[in-house]
């Protein structure tokens, strides 16, 4: 239960009929506090699931098919009997749909579709929408079982290879905590967040699509030194292995800082905090190459503004930064680092403050 009537109200008149005889879903975005490209070389992360979300209001239907609406995207689709290939499936956001209905075989629904969290803004948008169809349409699954259905329907949807984290990140959330990931033993551990640190997503204005990027490129690159090096992933190796290997050296000092960034947590230590979510912005800029002159401007301006810590969330090459600020100093501090940022780049920079949310399941109208 969540507390979104409001939302849920809309997508059930949307849906129609008898609101006794639907169900909604939820599943919620995240932002990554520190372990960016980190996840699909079995490393640590430590997203936060927010309290922005999908919605999915679902109705079966007697004949197999599927019919589905966006409240957020123009177009609609509908099919009958066994869902068609994703890729031949427009629009985008419709592909999908058709992943998931090709996991639910003899499966008939209608679906109407509306979410919070914006597209394009490494909020991970897309495992939102694919953990709230699976929901949705399979609801057998839970935990980590939910998760890996989730990732599938992603990566049929997009053809980008995708990790785990979203999707764990989305399924487990905790109210008041970020998540440690272990991407290859898949454990998650909850780790509190300190009363007064406060969160925000902050859009550069630039949008990011995985698709459209190097991202398939850089996890090539990783899975290579790892082959190099005789490693299963580069888990395994260490800082003397990839000392000349800049994508590599990211990989492995990057899970090095997510186990220092818990013990700060742990410690209450935000400006040790602070300082690691800086060494993985210049990592991620200079040895990963995924940043942008927008995000390094974004991040610089948060910084000089007040911020205690700041970094670009998700995978890079445009969307969002994350922010850390003390609660009674955060709305202050985005706005004028929101115009100092503006006024540098022209750019419709925003920022969303969140909060740490639970994790994926049905909604009470």
């Amino acid at each position: 239960m969540t507390g979104v009537a409001g939302p849920v109200a809309v997508v059930l008149d949307a849906l129609g009929g008898d609101p006794a005889s639907a169900r909604v879903v939820r599943a919620p975005g995240r932002v990554n506090l520190i372990g960016d490209h980190t996840d699909y070389t079995g490393g640590f992360c430590l997203p936060v699931a927010i309290d922005r979300e999908c919605l999915v209001a679902v109705r079966g239907a007697d004949a197999p098919g599927v019919s589905a609406r966006s409240l957020d995207i123009d177009g609609a689709v509908a099919w009958s009997g066994r869902p068609p290939a994703p890729a031949a499936v427009e629009p985008a956001w419709a592909r999908f749909v058709a992943a998931a209905a090709a996991l639910a075989p003899g499966t008939g629904a209608e679906l109407v579709v509306s979410s919070s969290v914006p597209p394009g803004a490494g909020l991970a948008s897309s495992a939102a929408l694919a953990t709230a169809l699976v929901l949705a349409l399979c609801p057998q699954p839970t935990g980590h079982g939910l998760a890996a259905r989730a990732r599938d329907v992603e990566v049929r949807a997009t053809g980008v290879p995708v990790g785990l984290m979203d999707q764990l990140a989305s399924v487990f959330g905790e109210v008041g905590a970020a998540l440690l990931i272990d991407c290859r033993a898949t454990t998650v551990d909850p780790v509190p967040l300190p009363a007064g640190l406060a969160l925000a997503a902050v859009h550069s204005g630039l949008p990011r699509t995985l698709a459209d990027s190097a991202y398939a490129d850089r996890r090539a690159a990783c899975e290579a030194a790892a082959h190099r090096l005789g490693l299963e992933s580069l888990r395994d190796a260490t800082a003397d292995q990839v000392a000349d290997d800049p994508p590599a050296r990211h990989v492995v000092s990057e899970n090095a800082r997510v186990l220092q960034a818990v013990a700060a947590l742990r410690a209450g230590d935000t400006t040790r905090l602070g300082a690691l979510l800086a060494a993985s912005q210049a990592s991620l800029r200079d040895d990963f190459g995924v940043s942008t002159p927008e995000l390094d401007l974004l991040v610089e301006a948060l910084l000089e503004e007040g911020a205690i810590g700041a970094r670009l969330t998700g995978a890079g090459f445009g969307g969002c930064v994350v922010a850390l600020c003390r609660v009674e100093e955060q709305s202050p501090v985005l706005r004028r680092a929101v115009d100092r940022y503006r006024r540098r780049t022209g750019l419709p920079a925003r920022a969303w403050p969140v909060r740490a949310a639970a994790g994926a399941g049905p909604v009470s109208p």
